[in-house]
């Protein structure tokens, strides 16, 4: 199995605050992985440690072959690395059309068109509201748009930070069904942080559970999702056996 991210001894966090502690994880090409642990086990700075948007104090991060642990965010989003926060993952008083075509500012005119297309078509619900300001949408149509101006820029990584947080049970379905389908039709390697665990671990392949900043559960989604000890790890206790 050909790994499309690998992190070995990773210790990160935000200037003097360190919130990773010897972090080694694997992300395979072309699975879901999800990383689940309680609040303030360090799941949302891994991704924006991956992104270069924290304190690397040392470890290694390298994608596809590539060491990308001190390159800026720019840059590997041109690597094909996508990273869409819980928050702010589209420019909100922009519209719906705008914050696509943004997406597609690198591709020659005819495909970016073409890329905003098949956006559309995988999520036909921003049809309607094309003229729209993104601030103006639901919390779950936000979330398809951030996703949609990820097809557009032609992403083979996505980490994506709590996509379902504070939205209804069934757009947070929806979002999970589009994970998969973004996995399956697409061949997206994707890297979840979500806090409905149970959810996350039934579309994933593989696994990771964090607590107080280090790794206490590696291996299979399922794995994990049928340990007897799975609610006791959601919520930080009884890690040790």
């Amino acid at each position: 199995m050909k790994e499309a991210l690998k992190i070995e001894k990773l210790n990160a966090g935000y200037g003097k605050l360190h919130i990773l502690f010897d972090v080694n994880a694997k992300v395979y090409d072309g699975q879901i992985t999800t990383v689940v642990g309680p609040n303030g086990s360090g799941k949302s700075t891994l991704l924006k440690t991956v992104f270069g948007l924290s304190s690397i104090y040392s470890g290694s991060i390298v994608y596809e072959g590539k060491d990308i642990t001190k390159i800026p965010p720019h840059e590997k989003t041109k690597l094909g690395i996508a990273y869409l926060p819980q928050t702010d993952s589209v420019f909100v008083n922009l519209s719906v059309e705008e914050n696509l075509m943004i997406a597609g500012y690198t591709l020659e005119k005819d495909e970016a068109q073409e890329r905003i297309n098949m956006a559309l078509d995988f999520f036909p619900e921003l049809k309607k509201h094309l003229k729209r300001k993104a601030g103006r949408l639901s919390g779950g149509e936000r979330q398809f748009l951030g996703i949609a101006t990820v097809l557009v820029r032609k992403a083979r990584f996505l980490m994506l930070d709590e996509p379902t947080a504070q939205l209804s049970p069934k757009f947070a379905e929806s979002i999970f069904s589009k994970i998969q389908e973004l996995n399956n039709k697409f061949g997206l390697t994707v890297l979840l942080v979500e806090q409905n665990a149970k959810r996350a671990l039934e579309i994933s392949d593989r696994a990771y559970m964090l607590v107080g900043g280090r790794v206490v559960f590696e291996g299979l989604a399922r794995d994990l999702l049928h340990h007897e000890k799975f609610e006791k790890y959601c919520m930080g206790i009884g890690v040790e056996s």
